[in-house]
């Protein structure tokens, strides 16, 4: 076995036993994840009636295929040969990445190799949001510009691009979770300088908004 399918069968059984955190950094902190579960046959028209914020949620933890679906939703890879994602981006720069913050740590996903990389053990939900909620989230994603990728010859035009771009991988995760049962909402009341600092973010990486994800509460 060569060193890149060593690293995705490790990963692989990484997720598959819940160990995503400090755990699967043998494997050269990259844990594939399973196959996403999607909604099969819900329409278009399903998705968008049932779309709505949720900011109240139970402890439940996404299973592993959920989290897979979620991700991909997101901005998954849907055109192999090409590269390109579920969400559009201006001329095409991918510009946002999309962290991961749960209880065990916090995480990068990484679009083409579907896999997570962990970044850090330490629990940082709590910095994803001011609001009182943003804790109770089993799942807060943090989506991040980095700011020398993005399209735009002015700093207004490329703040513009991120935001939008960021936009429309916000929507993919409010649409997904409207037909799997899940609740979301999406934020900026963000101390962005202090869950900057936690991520250990460069200068050319800027926060933009933040999302709860979790099983909505009865």
């Amino acid at each position: 076995m060569d060193r890149r399918a060593f690293i995705r069968t490790a990963g692989t059984l990484c997720v598959g036993l819940g160990l995503v955190g400090n755990e699967a950094a043998f494997a050269q902190k990259s844990a594939i994840l399973p196959p996403p579960s999607l909604p099969g046959g819900k329409t278009l028209e399903e998705a968008l009636r049932a779309r709505q914020s949720i900011r109240s949620y139970t402890e439940q933890d996404l299973p592993g295929e959920v989290l897979s679906g979620l991700l991909w939703a997101a901005c998954g890879i849907n055109r192999k040969e090409s590269g390109k994602r579920t969400a559009p981006s201006a001329v095409n720069k991918q510009e946002i990445d999309v962290w991961v913050a749960k209880k065990d740590g916090f995480f990068l996903y990484d679009a083409k190799d579907h896999a997570l990389v962990p970044k850090g053990d330490a629990d940082i939900r709590a910095l994803t949001g001011t609001q009182s909620y943003v804790p109770t989230a089993p799942l807060d994603l943090v989506y991040v510009a980095d700011m020398s990728k993005v399209a735009g010859k002015t700093e207004e035009e490329k703040s513009n691009l991120a935001w939008a771009d960021t936009g429309y991988i916000s929507q993919n995760v409010y649409l997904y979770c409207a037909v799997m049962g899940l609740g979301t909402v999406v934020r900026a009341s963000i101390d962005y300088p202090a869950l900057s600092k936690a991520m250990g973010l460069p200068a050319n990486q800027r926060v933009i908004m933040a999302q709860c994800v979790g099983y909505p509460k009865a």
